[in-house]
């Protein structure tokens, strides 16, 4: 997620079972990310990198949402108190990649 992120408040990125529709149910049981709760480690230039995946990269578990192998999800990105950056377009979020 490109930063800085443009929200007063805060921000979450909310993981969702494509299936139900509603947040995805894993071992964890914890179907986001959020900036004021989970304390998600920011890169040196205020992005953050947010990871979807069955197991947590090393050291990285408060900027994880665990999925479930073979199991269909999306995420969904909100913004509390949004800023400017956020409806002049001159924030915009980046595409997931996948990693190996």
């Amino acid at each position: 997620m490109p930063g800085p992120v443009p929200a007063n408040l805060f921000w979450s990125t909310t993981v969702y079972d494509a299936e139900t529709r509603c947040l995805i149910e894993t071992p964890l049981d914890r179907a986001a990310v959020r900036s004021h709760l989970d304390q998600p480690r920011a890169n040196s230039d205020g992005s953050y990198d947010i990871y979807f995946g069955p197991e947590a990269p090393g050291g990285m578990e408060s900027n994880w949402v665990q999925t479930i192998r073979e199991k269909g999800w999306f995420p969904m990105i909100r913004l509390y108190g949004p800023q400017k950056g956020a409806f002049d377009g001159s924030w915009k979020l980046t595409d997931i990649v996948e990693l190996n």
